[in-house]
């Protein structure tokens, strides 16, 4: 019998700004699987929506300023890459290697990972997501980015090959939380209904999110196997202008997937902390056929799995070394 385990994400995935005179994080986290047998607290009952408080509307305003400087700087770009951003095998496979085995922060905690190479870690289940808005959240964002999520669950179970669709029931397995600042006790709420045994350090992460972090997602593994995701929780701010909160959701629900780093050399990627790119590119799309491919499994070592994703990456990109 396994006892139960405060649960605990497996990573903690930060995305930055590079943006002149601001603060300059955006990040992404990562989840766990709640416990066999562990009950399920009724379900908090959302506040009645009330005018927003000045400083919802103070962040609404900065994350406007945030997105108009990106595009100013020609960031944010949406084109998926083009002939100014060519790669080969040698850089999928590097990029790969790089956001699938290594960690960008502590377990757990906003602190640096140590820098060595991980497991391959992925969902062997399907991936149930379901969209969640707070109470201050809109009809109009609510209608607009449900369909949003709908179409990239489609076009990332088109690419991985892997069942990935919305729900409506209590059958979710990611959960896509979208909250404003003064969500926040419903958010708290929700996440320990979602998570009851969740470690106090992953919660902290929800309860006192800085501005400079727009969005995150905690994976957390299941209780038989650490290298594979049976829950997640994503969290998007939604005091985010349009572009900078799609641009949570490709990245962070992508992360969640299993692609938990950033690299400063993928290029054409969403997994860069430049923003250059605001939404999955062909190359992220290779980087998820190749956490996917039924030749690698969950718990590879990097040296077990290099050999098979060379070949791999030398058929998705056509090229050889």
């Amino acid at each position: 019998m396994r006892l139960a385990r405060s649960l605990l994400p497996l990573a903690l995935a930060l995305s930055g700004l590079a943006l002149s005179g601001c603060e300059t994080t955006a990040p992404t986290l990562k989840p766990q699987v709640r416990p066999a047998g562990l009950a399920k607290p009724a379900a908090p009952k959302p506040a009645a929506p009330v005018s927003p408080s000045a400083q919802s509307l103070a962040l609404k305003s900065y994350y406007a300023r945030v997105q108009s400087d990106l595009l100013t700087q020609g960031l944010m770009r949406t084109d998926g890459g083009g002939p100014d951003t060519q790669f080969g095998p040698d850089d999928l496979l590097r990029d790969f290697e790089r956001i699938a085995f290594y960690d960008e922060h502590a377990r757990g905690s906003l602190g640096r990972a140590d820098g060595r190479a991980g497991y391959l870690h992925r969902w062997q289940s399907p991936v149930r997501m379901k969209p969640e808005f707070g109470p201050s959240v809109s009809d109009s964002v609510r209608a607009m980015d449900t369909a949003t999520i709908t179409g990239y669950a489609a076009r990332l179970s088109r690419v991985t090959r892997h069942p990935i669709g919305l729900t409506r029931s209590a059958s979710a397995n990611f959960h896509v939380l979208v909250m404003g600042q003064d969500d926040t006790d419903y958010l708290i709420a929700r996440v320990k209904q979602i998570a009851p045994n969740i470690s106090p350090s992953a919660l902290s992460v929800f309860r006192n999110l800085p501005k400079s972090i727009h969005c995150l997602v905690l994976a957390f593994p299941g209780t038989d196997d650490d290298n594979e995701y049976q829950l997640a929780i994503a969290m998007i701010r939604a005091e985010h202008p349009d572009l900078l909160r799609k641009s949570c959701y490709h990245e962070e629900l992508a992360q969640g997937l299993g692609l938990a780093n950033d690299s400063p050399r993928a290029r054409p990627s969403i997994f860069n902390d430049d923003d250059e790119f605001a939404l999955l590119t062909t190359h992220d799309e290779m980087l998820l056929q190749m956490l996917y491919d039924p030749r690698l499994r969950p718990g590879m070592s990097l040296e077990q799995a290099r050999p098979i994703a060379k070949r791999i990456a030398i058929e998705l990109t056509g090229q050889n070394f």
